[in-house]
């Protein structure tokens, strides 16, 4: 009898040991467990952390359809692999940039939805540009706004091209005084006087806050729509009533005085550079037709694409405005820098061909 409660003495002893090995080794599994987990949790934190969505620039094309130049493009955005740039496009109502339309990954559906027919040097073109805005200010990490055409090239690469924009807080906007070409129209005053009228070029960047200026803007807007008119060509005088004394016509081009204007009116000259970075040529004597001479830039065709074309561009530093006896010397961080970081009008063979001659920042990479 006493054996057999001795033996049951020692089982329980046994058992007893043996659970309290298996909790010891319970706890010691759960605590590397959760060591473990605690580590993942606090590498995914400061992975998470670490990652933040810098600013973006919103690159917004005004095209007629498909993009002609858009391997170029796809190109240049390949040099970007942080995420700093978003793309729109205005085209003609109801076209769709899709696989049978593009090539391109980047412009895959970038056409903003609510596009309107354009017919250049009516107001039309300013509301592409105040929608293409619009719809690029939802994405609230975009804080610079660049208008482009579909016949522009980017001259550097993408990481060049961002630091130049990104390391001013100002907007580039190429405005100057306009005294000589009697664009004005006495009907806008008193809402716009005339020393507030300025002219340029229509491809401007944007910093978020005049961005948002053009798309609240119910005033200066207006006044363009009803008194801002290019002077009609003569093929169109069958169609209209034959002008009294066609030089004696407004010819007012909206899209090379809106932004300009708009920002003088609300006195923000002080916040812009006062420059474009994009290059056009504009050749007075290229037209036999007086009415047409130095409305459009000089297109750049197959012959003209050489790498030398490319670098006499780049290596423009200052730009006079005849004007306003006025020199603009070009700056970027504080050092001088070339003036411009893209060039039109290019056709498809010349920019293709500066592709593959890898003229365009040694291809972007």
């Amino acid at each position: 009898m006493k054996r057999t409660l001795g033996r049951q003495k020692s089982h329980l002893k046994w058992k007893r040991k043996l659970f309290a090995i298996f909790l010891l080794g319970f706890c010691f599994a759960t605590l590397v467990l959760l060591e473990t987990q605690y580590s993942r949790i606090k590498m995914f934190a400061l992975s998470s952390s670490s990652f933040v969505q810098k600013p973006k620039i919103a690159f917004m094309f005004i095209a007629r359809n498909r993009l002609p130049l858009v391997m170029v493009w796809d190109a240049f955005f390949q040099g970007d692999k942080e995420n700093r740039f978003s793309i729109f496009v205005h085209s003609r109502p109801g076209f769709l940039l899709n696989k049978a339309t593009t090539r391109s990954v980047y412009f895959l559906n970038r056409q903003v939805n609510d596009s309107i027919q354009v017919d250049w040097g009516e107001a039309s073109m300013i509301q592409a540009e105040r929608i293409l805005l619009q719809n690029a200010l939802m994405d609230p990490f975009n804080e610079r706004f660049v208008f482009l055409s579909d016949s522009c090239i980017p001259l550097y690469n993408f990481s060049y091209t961002y630091d130049y924009i990104m390391s001013t807080s100002t907007s580039f906007v190429d405005s100057f005084a306009d005294t000589k070409e009697g664009r004005y129209n006495p009907k806008m005053d008193p809402v716009i006087p005339v020393h507030n009228w300025r002219k340029g070029s229509q491809w401007a960047v944007l910093t978020r806050k005049h961005a948002e200026i053009v798309v609240k803007d119910d005033t200066v807007f207006p006044m363009f729509q009803w008194h801002c008119k290019r002077r009609s060509l003569p093929e169109f005088w069958r169609d209209h009533p034959l002008p009294v004394d066609a030089s004696k016509e407004h010819n007012c081009i909206p899209d090379e005085h809106y932004v300009q204007t708009l920002l003088a009116h609300e006195g923000l000259e002080g916040e812009i550079t006062r420059r474009s970075l994009t290059h056009s040529s504009w050749d007075l004597s290229s037209s036999k037709v007086r009415e047409r001479r130095g409305w459009h830039p000089v297109t750049y065709k197959l012959a003209d694409a050489t790498p030398m074309l490319i670098q006499s561009i780049k290596d423009i530093d200052n730009i006079y405005y005849e004007t306003e006896y006025r020199r603009e010397w070009c700056t970027s961080k504080g050092k001088p820098s070339p003036c411009f970081l893209f060039a039109r009008k290019f056709t498809r063979p010349a920019a293709h061909r500066l592709l593959n001659m890898s003229a365009l920042g040694a291809s972007f990479q």
